[in-house]
């Protein structure tokens, strides 16, 4: 591979490799001390890279926005957003059903809910995930680059009956708009962690997140 191919190759900052060592140090000693997978999901959900690591707050407005996007018994697509999937789990009883679309294997844990995703292949999804089967499609996609937003966007148009949020850096909002028809909204999203990039939250349709809180 040439020096210019590997230059286009997206790459974790310093910062998310620096939490990615952390966060295996932290499951090594969850394991030494006898813990087991089912128990160590919350830990992992804001633990493993940025974009799981929503504030409690932000995670629960955005699986609210989602609920409600979605209406009574409507289904929500959780593309790279676990801590949104499992807010919407808590909130399971209010009538929402919810898919958590990720790489991380160890997610099978949630059983029928996991899909295995990789945005590299972005419609190589099971026979048994229908197009257009989601009200509401949730995404953040894990790299802040073109190509990235571009092959997620792909999944995104492919899961959803219309209704797109999007989390994703300030940077991309042209991109964004080009590919999704997206605009940014007044909410802004936090996260348990400092990002070095401005995180923004952006939807297709009359959203809470762009009504002033």
């Amino acid at each position: 591979m040439s020096d210019v191919e590997d230059d286009d190759v997206p790459q974790l900052s310093s910062h998310a490799l620096a939490a990615l060592r952390e966060f295996y140090a932290e499951q090594k000693q969850h394991t030494d001390a006898g813990g087991d997978e089912n128990n160590s999901v919350g830990t992992m959900e804001e633990n493993w890279l940025s974009q799981f690591w929503y504030s409690q707050e932000t995670a629960l407005r955005l699986a609210e926005e989602a609920r409600a996007a979605a209406g009574e018994g409507g289904r929500v697509a959780c593309v790279s957003t676990p801590s949104v999937y499992r807010k919407l789990r808590e909130l399971r009883g209010e009538g929402v059903a919810a898919c958590v679309f990720e790489h991380d294997r160890r997610f099978a844990v949630y059983g029928e809910d996991f899909v295995f995703y990789d945005y590299n292949s972005p419609l190589d999804l099971p026979e048994s995930v229908a197009a257009h089967s989601f009200q509401v499609v949730v995404a953040d996609p894990p790299y802040l680059s073109e190509e990235c937003l571009r092959k997620t966007a792909e999944t995104i148009k492919y899961l959803t009956q219309g209704k797109i949020l999007l989390c994703t850096g300030a940077v991309m909002e042209e991109e964004a708009a080009k590919l999704l028809g997206v605009k940014m909204c007044k909410f802004i999203p936090k996260h348990t962690r400092t990002l070095a990039n401005e995180f923004r939250c952006y939807v297709n349709y009359d959203s809470g997140l762009d009504r002033d809180v």
